[in-house]
């Protein structure tokens, strides 16, 4: 487990704008308001696909992204698209930042990949497994091979955003923006 763990935090650590420890007090919020745990969380009532970032749990995490309890040495995607998982707060301000963000690529690339969203403050049994230090930390979850970690944005939203499309297409898709 230490192995996977170490494996996946020193693919890529991005020395970016994070926040690295707790400036007020949290916003708790009820995990089981935001996702319903199902299916329907990642289709609407039409059953198009989801075209905003998904609140998840641990228990959704297992089902959906990868089952760390079940496998401890080594990393088992399990979901039928890739996904960013987005580790935030309510009160970082970077997180705030790259919120809209993540939601204009989750309606820019929906049917190709999901965005979910897990508040540390929520869900710290999740932050501690993946050593969650600073937020916002984005995991990047290809269909086939490891994940990639980075942590932080970049100076500005529209940085920001060109640091996404970048990582989504290299990372998710294995391929590049030659034009970004």
């Amino acid at each position: 487990m230490n192995k996977l763990i170490i494996l996946i935090l020193s693919i890529t650590l991005m020395t970016l704008q994070s926040c690295k420890g707790q400036k007020g007090e949290p916003a708790l919020q009820n995990p089981a308001d935001s996702s319903n745990g199902s299916v329907a969380m990642i289709q609407n009532a039409e059953g198009d696909q989801n075209v905003a970032p998904i609140h998840i749990t641990k228990a959704e995490f297992l089902k959906f992204i990868m089952d760390y309890e079940k496998n401890t040495a080594e990393w088992v995607y399990e979901g039928e698209l890739p996904c960013i998982v987005d580790f935030y707060a309510d009160w970082c301000p970077p997180c705030k930042i790259s919120d809209p963000i993540l939601e204009e690529l989750a309606g820019e690339y929906a049917g190709r990949i999901n965005i979910y969203k897990v508040d540390v403050d929520v869900e710290q049994e999740l932050a501690s497994v993946f050593g969650i230090q600073s937020i916002p930390t984005f995991l990047f979850c290809p269909m086939e091979g490891n994940p990639t970690i980075s942590s932080g944005i970049a100076q500005t939203p529209e940085e920001t955003r060109i640091l996404f499309r970048r990582q989504i297409e290299e990372i998710l898709f294995n391929s590049s923006l030659s034009a970004l």
